[in-house]
C-alpha cells in the first residue's frame, strides 16, 4: 500500500511539473507573417497595463521616478502557477528613451521566464513592469538572452505608503527595478533568477521585417502607428 501511494505522489508531481512547463511555454509560441494583429494587440494590452500602474496610488514612486529610467519593460501577463516546481513566463515589450530628445522609442518584444523549487501551492497572473535604470541595464537588453540578478542587478521597486512618504528620495543603486500587480494565492512574483529574452518573430510580424531591439529603439530604422498610444501614455506618463 505504502509503495502504491508513493508512486500516485510521484505522478502526480510528474503531471503537475508538465502542467507548469506548459504554462511556460503557452508564452513563446513563434509569431507568423498573419500574426501583425495578435502582436499589435500586445501592445494594446502594454498600454493598458502601463495605466494601471500610473493610476495605482501605490505606485507612486514610480510614477514620480519614470522619468529617471532609460528604458522600460512591460509585461501585460506573467502567470506563475505549481505545486513543488513552479515557474513563470509571459511575453511583453520594452521601450527605451532617447538621450538627446527624450522621447519613447517603439516597442521591441521580449519574453520573461524562471523556473522554481520550492514548497509552492497556488497560481496567479501577474502585471509586470521593469526599469531599466542604468545603462548597463539598457546594454544587455540588446543581447538575445540575460539572467535578472546574474548578469545585471535587480532589486524590488518601492511600493504602497513607504514608497509615498519616500518619493522624493532616490535610493536605487540596482540595474533593473521591478513592480507587479498580482491576484492569487502567492503572496508575490520573485523574478530574481528570471530569464528575459528577445522575441524575434515577434518583431519581425510586426514591423514587416528582420530587426534587432538595437535597431528598433537605438537606431530607429522601423516604426509602426499601432504604437502610438502607448508611446504617448510613457511621455505623459497618464
Amino acid at each position: 500500500m505504502e509503495l502504491k501511494k508513493r508512486n500516485r505522489v510521484s505522478v502526480m508531481i510528474t503531471v503537475l511539473a508538465f502542467l507548469v512547463t506548459g504554462v511556460l511555454f503557452l508564452s513563446y509560441t513563434p509569431a507568423t507573417a498573419e500574426s501583425r494583429d495578435e502582436v499589435q494587440r500586445l501592445v494594446d494590452r502594454a498600454h493598458d497595463t502601463f495605466k494601471d500602474f500610473m493610476h495605482d496610488s501605490n505606485y507612486s514612486w514610480l510614477q514620480k521616478n519614470l522619468d529617471d529610467a532609460k528604458g522600460v519593460l512591460i509585461f501585460p501577463q506573467v502567470l506563475k502557477g505549481g505545486f513543488i516546481w513552479g515557474g513563470s513566463g509571459g511575453t511583453g515589450v520594452l521601450l527605451a528613451k532617447d538621450k538627446g530628445t527624450g522621447r519613447w522609442s517603439q516597442p521591441a518584444f521580449y519574453t520573461i521566464g524562471s523556473v522554481t523549487f520550492g514548497l509552492q501551492i497556488g497560481g496567479e497572473a501577474s502585471q509586470v513592469l521593469v526599469l531599466a535604470m542604468t545603462q548597463k541595464a539598457v546594454d544587455s537588453l540588446f543581447s538575445s538572452s540575460f539572467k535578472l540578478g546574474g548578469d545585471v542587478s535587480v532589486a524590488v521597486g518601492p511600493v504602497g505608503a513607504g514608497a509615498k512618504a519616500n518619493a522624493d528620495i532616490p535610493n536605487v543603486t540596482a540595474d533593473f527595478l521591478t513592480f507587479t500587480k498580482a491576484k492569487g494565492l502567492y503572496g508575490g512574483l520573485n523574478l530574481e533568477g528570471a530569464v528575459i529574452a528577445v522575441r524575434d518573430s515577434l518583431n519581425e510580424a510586426y514591423y514587416g521585417k528582420n530587426v534587432r531591439p538595437v535597431d528598433i529603439v537605438e537606431k530607429h530604422m522601423v516604426s509602426n502607428r499601432g504604437s502610438a498610444g502607448l508611446r504617448g501614455s510613457l511621455k505623459c506618463k497618464c
